[in-house]
């Protein structure tokens, strides 16, 4: 708020103005070093002489004065109302503190009134600042006001330090010192947020106008299926520029699934016109790879050429840097000779790495093209080894099939044996299925041992031999025992351990346990046991263990048994 310069103030700057308000409260003005101002103050004089009171409600008349240029310090000068008088406080005092400003404060805490202050002083002290929307007032001293605007509690803090006197009157009850600060108020947080949230959502919105705005437009939609529009697809399918659109709708037909009788020999018709255009792509392929080629053999001729240049710049400097002609130079311009020498230097041989790198690459396929039209010898092992993993799969999956047949025989064999001799047709298909089977692995066999006989001139370390051996070893093993049996079952100590082990365990389950179990039991001992180890020692000792089938259909279930005490008569 500005002040009127017509209007009588006394600014705070003269001392005498601080000396002339605190005679007006009954106070001894005193300065910051504690000597008075006045020497000769008289407690008992009351208001001065010669200072007319002053209007506040004179045009031109306003609290806060206006806002001043940092350079210019604030001045405090002495407000008058109806009822009270405002006097300022010393200048030379800091500034009073406050707490940090809560978000959309609108309510500040007054302190320091009067006791005698009632509602309307307040009303007629704060209602200067701006709008009041309610006033709280305590029974002791203070109060809490709570303005319309953000701002005016910036005016309302402006008298803060400000003592108040009702009147005329020197009496404690009606003096006080204000001490105005910002306060928390539930009201105003509430608003606070919800601005916030509405500057939020517009913010959103405006976000979303601007992604709105720079979003690419969306796709036509595809048109749906119609005779005439079947025959103009037909059209735009054949015609290079509008192939790639045509081509999309036409995939939306497939899809949506448009094709019927009537209608498939025009679908046929199109599909056939889009096969059409691969000739088109291919040769434009082809067309750009060509170009591509010419344009890598013009870059490599002008860099050869720029390279050549270089090569003559750098003899350039060469010849200048010999002793005959270097001598006559002055010292700068032998500098820059030298400067300009390491640059041409650098440049040529970033050009020279350049030309070398393209060379290289051409190099490396004409490389790549002669290794595919002659195949190295290496490929006719690889080749071997090939054919020889594929047979031993193939006799793998043959020996698992003869397996399982010969577990349903088995199975067929023993509920005729319990209910009835007769062989059912069932149980005829199933041997025939046997011998089929059996005929070929006999086959697989001979072919693996042709093989072997073919290639007996490689070494003994070659992959492919030592594949073949294991076949045959693999078909013998499972075709039937041998007729020399080994002279021990039991080839090292740690089988031995594995039999006393396995024995044990089988005869604590007397109706046997599968392989699966047993190895899970043996891994907890040792994790390097394999389940084709065990199983392969178990099937050497058909006197100490027997395999027995169990279950019917899809429960079918191989077990093993311990049998060393029947085993034991026969051996």
């Amino acid at each position: 708020m500005t002040m009127d310069s017509n209007s009588m103030t006394m600014p705070m700057s003269d001392p005498n103005a601080w000396a002339t308000a605190m005679n007006n409260l009954g106070m001894p003005p005193i300065g910051m070093t504690g000597q008075q101002l006045m020497p000769d103050f008289d407690p008992n004089l009351g208001m001065m002489a010669g200072i007319t009171p002053l209007n506040p409600m004179m045009p031109g008349l306003s609290m806060v004065p206006a806002p001043l240029s940092q350079d210019v310090p604030l001045v405090k000068e002495i407000i008058h109302c109806k009822s009270c008088t405002l006097f300022p406080p010393n200048p030379n005092l800091p500034p009073p503190a406050t707490r940090d400003r809560p978000p959309g404060c609108k309510t500040v805490f007054v302190g320091g009134l009067p006791e005698n202050a009632t509602e309307q002083l307040i009303m007629e002290v704060f209602g200067q600042c701006g709008d009041i929307t309610a006033i709280r007032k305590s029974k002791k001293n203070f109060c809490h006001i709570r303005f319309a605007e953000e701002f005016t509690v910036d005016k309302a803090l402006f008298l803060s330090g400000y003592r108040v006197r009702l009147g005329s009157s020197t009496d404690k009850k009606d003096t006080g010192r204000l001490h105005v600060d910002f306060a928390q108020a539930r009201d105003d947080l509430y608003e606070w947020e919800c601005r916030q949230r509405m500057l939020a959502r517009e913010e959103r919105h405006r976000r979303k106008m601007e992604e709105d705005r720079l979003r690419p437009p969306s796709p036509p939609p595809i048109v749906h299926y119609s005779e005439h529009e079947c025959s103009q697809l037909g059209d735009k399918i054949k015609d290079d520029g509008k192939f790639p659109e045509a081509v999309r709708v036409l995939l939306t037909w497939l899809e949506r699934g448009e094709v019927n009788r009537r209608n498939a020999n025009n679908f046929y018709s199109m599909i056939q016109s889009s096969n059409g255009h691969i000739r088109r792509l291919t040769g434009e392929k082809s067309q750009h790879e060509k170009e591509m080629e010419e344009a890598k053999d013009k870059f490599k001729t002008a860099l050869s050429g720029i390279v050549g240049q270089f090569e003559q710049i750098v003899s350039v400097f060469q010849a200048a840097s010999k002793q005959k002609a270097w001598d006559h130079f002055s010292k700068a311009q032998r500098k820059n000779l030298d400067m300009w020498r390491k640059q041409a230097e650098e440049i040529r041989n970033m050009h020279n790495e350049q030309l070398m790198g393209i060379r290289r690459e051409e190099e490396m396929e004409m490389s790549d093209d002669d290794m595919e039209d002659a195949p190295d010898s290496k490929d006719s092992e690889d080749s071997g080894v090939s054919q020889a993993e594929a047979l031993k799969e193939e006799n793998d999956s043959l020996r698992c099939q003869l397996d399982a047949y010969r577990n349903e025989v088995e199975l067929l064999k023993q509920e005729q044996g319990k209910n009835q001799p007769i062989r059912s047709e069932e149980d005829s298909t199933h041997s025939q299925q046997l011998s089929f089977l059996q005929q070929a692995l006999q086959g697989m066999q001979k072919v693996t041992l042709d093989t072997q006989t073919q290639r007996r001139i490689q070494t003994p370390s070659d992959p492919a031999k030592s594949t073949v051996s294991a076949l045959v070893s693999c078909s013998q093993e499972k075709e039937g025992p041998t007729e020399k049996n080994p002279p021990s079952p039991i080839h090292s100590e740690r089988e031995a351990l594995l039999v006393g082990i396995i024995s044990t365990f089988l005869h604590v389950h007397p109706f046997g346990a599968s392989i699966e179990y047993i190895c899970s039991y043996l891994q907890r001992l040792d994790t390097k046991i394999n389940p084709s180890e065990v199983e392969a020692l178990l099937s050497r000792l058909p006197c100490t263990f027997r395999q027995e089938l169990t279950g019917v259909g899809a429960s079918l279930e191989k077990r093993w048994n311990f049998c060393g005490f029947q085993g034991i008569k026969n051996t």
